[in-house]
Order: structure tokens, then C-alpha cells, then sequence
């Protein structure tokens, strides 16, 4: 219960940040405005706005846990406002987790309404919806959840600022996680290679959550691929909240 009160505060506190609505103004110009990049490849163009319109609903929610979620924890404790919480019968594991939880409902929310506006759009042009699709946007998600939970473990360790530049950074590094392997052979038994294959088996590979191709093109992924990519993320995202509850019982607040 205590889990759930933290969540709902936190998700109100967040539906009332303008940073949220400017970025959802930006993604809807953005779906909405695919349509003009249709037009440069005749008998493309639905395939160009459901590819425009999945990458906008994975950039501008990406753009949305970083700006919360990096200061979701670091604001509380900059404000002291931790100090109230804290003095309450409350583990701070559970603060962690409903800070958290509230941000991914409020990730649900907008990843549903960017959804619902590129359906509606698509469907408006005369195009067709399949269940690859809506997988796509399940698996965007499922991609939020696991990048929130790394903004929630770096606003527990450090400033907004960099929090932020270290999740858009994994977010681009995590797909394209090929370069850290496929090297020319001259990278072959040096330092900077073994660098490169550790940061690999660090970071998390997104790709695996990124479907826009097929959901483009209306083919079907195979068949477990999306309960096989779930499982990974939330296999990797539990492990990022484990090391963010455990950072912040450390911390000296």
C-alpha cells in the first residue's frame, strides 16, 4: 500500500510537468507530419508513417523517462523534501519502487495515447492495422520500463544532468550494439576490444525490443519472440530496481 501511495503522488506530480506536454506536442507533429515524408516514395506512404510514427512514440517517450525520471529521486532530496517521506513508517525500497511505478503508468499513459494518435492516423490514410503493430508499441514499452528503472537508479546516484546524457546514451548505444562485436581485424587481441565486448555484455540490448521494421511491412515476428524479448526486459529491468533500492539504502540523505 505504501508502494501505491508513493506511485499515485508521483504520478500526479508527473502529469502536471509542461516539459510532459510540450513533448507530446512535438510527437504528435511529428506522426502527424509522416505523412509528408510519404509522399517522396509513391506507394510507400503507409509504411513510411507507421515507421515514423513507432519512432516517435520510442524517441519522445524515451525523451519523457529521461527528463522525469532522472529527477524523480535527486529533485525529493534537493528539496528535502525526502526527509518528510522518510520519517514516515516507510522502507526505502518502497519509496524507490512506487517513484517507479508512478512514472511507468504515466509511461503507459503517453505510450498509449502517441498509439491511439498513430492508429487513428494510419487507419485515416487507409491503411491497415495488424497485431505486429500493436506488438511494436508493447515492446516500446517494455523498452521505457527497463530505461526508467536505469533514470530511477542514476537520480538515486547522481545529478539530472548526467543521469540524463548517461540514459540517452545507453538508449543509443543499446541499438547498436553490433559495432561493440563486429570490429575489423585489427582491433583483434587489443585493450580497446576487450573494452568494447565488456561494455557489450553490460548495456542492454534494445534492438530486441525494435519490431518497427516488420510492423511497417506487416510481417509477423516468429513465433515467441515477443514473450522471449519481455522476458529479457524485465529480467534486466528487476536487476536495475534490485541495484536502485540497494544504492539508495546507501545513501546518506
Amino acid at each position: 500500500m505504501r508502494v501505491l501511495a508513493v506511485a499515485r503522488n508521483t504520478f500526479r506530480e508527473a502529469v502536471r510537468d509542461k516539459v510532459l506536454y510540450v513533448l507530446l506536442l512535438f510527437a504528435a507533429t511529428a506522426i502527424l507530419g509522416s505523412k509528408a515524408l510519404g509522399w517522396i516514395s509513391i506507394g510507400q506512404d503507409i509504411k513510411i508513417v507507421k515507421d515514423i510514427s513507432l519512432a516517435a512514440v520510442s524517441i519522445f517517450g524515451v525523451l519523457i523517462a529521461i527528463f522525469v525520471g532522472t529527477n524523480l529521486v535527486y529533485k525529493e532530496i534537493d528539496k528535502r523534501t525526502i526527509y518528510t517521506i522518510l520519517c514516515r513508517p516507510m522502507h526505502r525500497w518502497e519509496f524507490v519502487l512506487g517513484k517507479y511505478f508512478g512514472l511507468a503508468a504515466l509511461l503507459a499513459l503517453v505510450t498509449v495515447v502517441m498509439a491511439f494518435v498513430a492508429a487513428v492516423y494510419v487507419v485515416i490514410l487507409g491503411g491497415g492495422l495488424d497485431i505486429v503493430f500493436f506488438e511494436a508499441v508493447l515492446l516500446i514499452y517494455w523498452q521505457l520500463l527497463l530505461l526508467t528503472a536505469l533514470a530511477v537508479l542514476l537520480s538515486a546516484l547522481t545529478s539530472p544532468i548526467l543521469g540524463a546524457i548517461i540514459v540517452f546514451s545507453t538508449y543509443i548505444a543499446g541499438h547498436a550494439t553490433t559495432i561493440f562485436t563486429e570490429l575489423p581485424p585489427q582491433f583483434d587481441g587489443t585493450f580497446s576490444k576487450r573494452v568494447l565486448e565488456a561494455i557489450y555484455y553490460i548495456i542492454p540490448n534494445l534492438s530486441n525490443f525494435d519490431i518497427r521494421a516488420e510492423a511497417a511491412n506487416g510481417v509477423p515476428v516468429a513465433s515467441g519472440y515477443v514473450l522471449w524479448a519481455l522476458a529479457y526486459g524485465t529480467v534486466y529491468t528487476a536487476v536495475l530496481l534490485v541495484i536502485a533500492s540497494l544504492a539508495f539504502q546507501d545513501k546518506d540523505v
